[in-house]
């Protein structure tokens, strides 16, 4: 049997370290003095870009005026045509077919087509086009008219043409 030994005898006895140059990395003494000396050209470049950026996003100019119409949330698929210099009435239309009114919310874009008596030997005529529903009234119980009444945002001289067709012909609508 063996004894055991004290702590630290079975280590290898120990050597001197061999006297060798120091290693220098390629390069590495003058890569400080050289941060320091891009270090100006970055602080410009960073400068000129947070300028553009505050000139994109600055005030309006004093001669802009205000639009509180501006587009908020998302976009919409097709652009609304609005007409410029134009007066826009809201108009009260009876349309032919009942259940067609049904189907329309306030927000749609509709054309208006009118409709003449077929034995008159009368045509077809688009009246509006593109125009926005408004709103939709409920129908009146006991009320002996035909069709249903809708409510268009359109301009002044469509609104007479709508009013004068809706006396010789029958009106409908088609969803844009």
């Amino acid at each position: 049997m063996r004894l055991p030994r004290p702590l630290g005898t079975d280590a290898p006895a120990t050597c001197e370290v061999p006297q060798f140059p120091p290693v220098w990395v390629r390069g590495g003494r003058y890569q400080l003095q050289r941060l320091v000396r891009h270090r100006g050209r970055a602080i410009a470049a960073g400068l000129a870009v947070t300028a553009a950026a505050l000139v994109a996003a600055g005030p309006r100019a004093a001669t802009e005026p205000h639009r509180a119409e501006r587009a908020r949330g998302h976009p919409v698929t097709a652009p609304v045509r609005r007409h410029a210099g134009v007066d826009v009435v809201t108009a009260p239309v009876r349309i032919a077919d009942a259940a067609t009114v049904r189907l329309l919310r306030p927000g749609d874009h509709v054309d208006v087509i009118a409709a003449e008596d077929a034995s008159a030997g009368g045509v077809a005529r688009v009246l509006a086009r593109g125009v926005r529903v408004t709103g939709v009234p409920e129908p009146v119980d006991g009320g002996g008219e035909s069709g249903a009444l809708v409510v268009l945002s359109v301009p002044r001289a469509t609104a007479a043409r709508l009013v004068g067709a809706s006396a010789t012909a029958r009106l409908a609508v088609t969803l844009c």
